[in-house]
């Protein structure tokens, strides 16, 4: 019998094994609760109420815009401090002008549903070409080595700068739900910031992801510059050398300079 005990506890407590209740499955864990930043008015300059603005960038110590609807596109270079149009050239007859955005010495813009951009010399304005698309054209932007263009939806297309062709798309959600109608973009610090269309809301974006890891709102701002269908939020700059941010919207009288207020705790 001493010889047989070992046997019979191995027995007895694989017996109690089998008869265990098996232990519940893992939960998965809560999404995170993506950030909302708020923000802090540094500056305030005056915007052409006229300006349906489109897309927005700082360069060269000016800013550069570009404006929308058919008959009254424009692509403009523009003083900060007093919103004076410096330079100006309008897109052809009949299209919409949308996003706008710098490589080298030109500047690339799209139009909304035509399927048509242009190059222009950044110095005279001057019309230096065309190129093709397919689908609608919203935003551009840029990282230093590609260009990158919002189309309405949640997704990003990476062209190549030297023949505009679309070389990757990359998918933007928000803890794992799609984030559609992505306008006007501005790369910083290496992020994407992305205006929401129809809302006071700019995503914050993880290139190599597409995740949005922060929100930024602008509701005040929003509400300060107009209440009509057309005065969204629309339109981010950057002034890399000096950490600026400047944003606006489409026929706001204001610009605004702002500094990020993370929420508490981070």
């Amino acid at each position: 019998m001493r010889r047989n005990a070992p046997w019979l506890l191995v027995a007895a407590l694989a017996l109690v094994a089998c008869q265990a209740p098996a232990s519940a499955p893992a939960q998965p864990a809560a999404p995170v609760e993506t950030p909302v930043y708020s923000y802090r008015v540094v500056a305030t300059y005056p915007h052409d109420t006229r300006a349906f603005t489109q897309g927005l960038l700082w360069l060269d110590g000016h800013l550069y815009e570009s404006t929308g609807q058919i008959g009254q596109s424009t692509i403009r270079r523009v003083n900060l401090e007093d919103g004076e149009v410096l330079q100006s050239v309008s897109i052809p007859r009949g299209l919409f002008g949308e996003g706008l955005v710098n490589w080298g010495d030109q500047l690339i813009s799209i139009t909304w549903q035509d399927g048509v951009g242009y190059r222009w010399d950044r110095a005279t304005f001057r019309r230096l070409g065309l190129w093709r698309y397919e689908g609608e054209g919203w935003g551009l932007t840029q990282n230093g080595r590609e260009i990158i263009m919002s189309d309405g939806t949640h997704e990003l297309r990476f062209l190549d700068p030297a023949t505009l062709t679309e070389q990757r798309r990359l998918a933007v959600t928000d803890n794992g739900v799609p984030v559609p109608r992505l306008n006007e973009l501005e790369w910083v610090n290496g992020e994407i910031f992305a205006n929401v269309w129809m809302t006071p809301m700019i995503a914050r974006i993880d290139p190599a992801s597409g995740n949005v890891t922060g929100w930024i709102d602008l509701t005040a701002l929003a509400i300060e510059n107009g209440s009509g269908r057309d005065n969204v939020l629309n339109g981010i700059a950057y002034d890399a050398q000096r950490d600026r941010l400047f944003v606006t919207g489409k026929y706001w009288p204001r610009l605004y300079e702002i500094d990020l207020v993370a929420p508490p705790g981070r």
